[in-house]
């Protein structure tokens, strides 16, 4: 029988490698504590949280130069936010395909009416807006998926929007070889279109498949 414990998430998602990579970051002492529900030996990609973490408070520009209201544009609309950069070498254009290739699939699910496929948005938040203009966030998320939300804007509201859901970032920085890069959390965080609260976890491990299982679910605000 598999046992039921309750961690801190912070040492959930050490426990499940979300922590510092060539595009990553760890969740940072300053991050806000809740408590997940994570079965012994669970093999499902995604954690659900006991206490889901409120939609961030974030009023970006789009890559048309518009302002988006998160709270307001994906109300009653089921989410999924990540936060990345265009440059990133590895984790992030992985993570955006595989939502890309799942979203296609899911498409194709007969089980979903139209109206509930279309509802589904993914907001990919930048944490490099010095060089992710909305111009060059279009030009990027063209190639994965036009249909994909991409936000820009100050670094603080940015930084300060991600910490509220566990996610840490830091600002870009030069490393000794000259090329700039972007340290932050690599979780994908599902918004329920019942509550608007963000209820599931992802990590940069969650496959295709591991995404198109769940997105169904998901778009209906079930528990994965």
């Amino acid at each position: 029988m598999r046992t039921k414990k309750t961690l801190p998430l912070a040492a959930l998602l050490a426990a499940v490698a979300l922590t510092v990579s060539a595009c990553g970051a760890d969740s940072g002492s300053d991050s806000p504590v809740t408590q997940v529900s994570a079965e012994s030996g669970s093999d499902k990609p995604g954690t659900v949280l006991d206490q889901p973490f409120e939609k961030p408070d974030l009023v970006l520009t789009d890559t048309h130069g518009k302002k988006y209201d998160l709270r307001a544009e994906t109300k009653g609309k089921p989410t999924l936010i990540y936060f990345g950069y265009t440059h990133c070498p590895d984790v992030c254009p992985l993570t955006m395909n595989n939502l890309a290739v799942a979203k296609k699939a899911v498409e194709q699910n007969k089980q979903l009416t139209q109206a509930q496929k279309d509802s589904l948005r993914i907001v990919f938040v930048t944490t490099d807006p010095q060089r992710d203009t909305p111009s060059a966030l279009g030009t990027w998320l063209k190639g994965i998926d036009p249909d994909v939300v991409g936000l820009t804007g100050d670094f603080p509201t940015i930084q300060a929007g991600a910490r509220t859901l566990g996610i840490s970032i830091e600002a870009p920085k030069k490393e000794k070889d000259g090329k700039i890069v972007s340290m932050h959390g690599s979780q994908v965080i599902a918004f329920s279109p019942k509550t608007d609260a963000g209820y599931v976890v992802y990590g940069e491990d969650t496959t295709v498949d591991d995404y198109t299982k769940d997105l169904p679910k998901i778009i209906k605000g079930e528990k994965p």
